[in-house]
């Protein structure tokens, strides 16, 4: 029986860097694409970090049965939503699989699939070094949304408050100031609970 990796961590903390490294080393992993009903970013391609769809579609897989969970953000581009599907992505009999997400969303999946088939990946980083971070990638963009950037980073604080993370179970944490030891710790924990994933 497979089982779901769910890297997670507040915005900036470098989940995304840490999930694809993970992917890239450890090709053995399955991928569930997530949807999201936002506008697609510079270098993003539909697929692969997103399925992305409009309101209308994501009626349609709500009304089939197919949504897991879904989350709406009332942002200051607009309402964006965010959402997982069992849409024929995810066989858990014959597949591991690396996921990445929101603390909310792991919830779900955990509650949908069972705690004893999702295992949390919590990434960690210094708020100052978070925000310097997100500065200057939103720096990077065409047209940067600074605004945006502000209301992510105060919804993370809330989201993943210590609280939170409590109730979700979250006791393992990965700090991330230092990438390839942050990677090697993730690649530790895996093998303790797969016995597969190597650190090649």
């Amino acid at each position: 029986m497979g089982k779901i990796y769910y890297v997670m961590g507040k915005s900036s903390s470098g989940k995304d860097t840490i999930y694809k490294e993970l992917l890239k080393r450890h090709p053995q992993f399955c991928t569930i694409v997530p949807y999201t009903t936002r506008p697609i970013r510079e270098g993003e391609r539909d697929g692969v970090e997103y399925y992305f769809v409009d309101a209308d579609r994501l009626r349609e897989m709500q009304e089939a049965g197919q949504v897991i969970e879904v989350r709406s953000y009332n942002t200051k581009c607009g309402v964006w939503t965010y959402f997982t599907a069992d849409d024929g992505q995810i066989s858990l009999e014959e597949h591991d699989y690396l996921v990445i997400g929101t603390l909310v969303s792991y919830q779900a999946l955990r509650k949908y699939f069972g705690g004893e088939k999702i295992v949390p990946v919590y990434i960690e980083v210094d708020d100052g070094l978070r925000l310097s971070r997100a500065i200057e990638r939103e720096r990077r963009e065409e047209e940067p949304k600074y605004a945006e950037l502000c209301r992510r980073f105060l919804a993370d604080a809330e989201d993943f408050s210590e609280e939170n993370l409590a109730v979700a179970g979250i006791t393992r944490r990965f700090e991330n100031r230092d990438l390839c030891e942050c990677l090697s710790e993730i690649e530790d924990y895996i093998r303790e609970q797969t016995g597969s994933a190597s650190g090649n």
